[in-house]
């Protein structure tokens, strides 16, 4: 299913790789006003290496 739909597998990929990391980054010790800190270095790690991660499936 995901080869007819690649859209579909970058988005799967990247929903769980977010969830995972704001799971994190909300459980841990942090206090900080501003969580946009984190967040959006966060989000784009995770844009960055759920693309690579497709790519590796899309290489097989």
């Amino acid at each position: 299913m995901f080869q007819k739909f690649p859209a579909l597998r970058r988005v799967s990929i990247y929903m769980v790789l977010s969830y995972i990391a704001l799971t994190l980054v909300n459980n841990s010790p942090l206090d900080l006003d501003n969580m946009w800190v984190v967040y959006l270095p966060m989000f784009i790690t995770v844009y960055v290496f759920s693309r690579w991660l497709d790519s590796r499936f899309n290489q097989s």
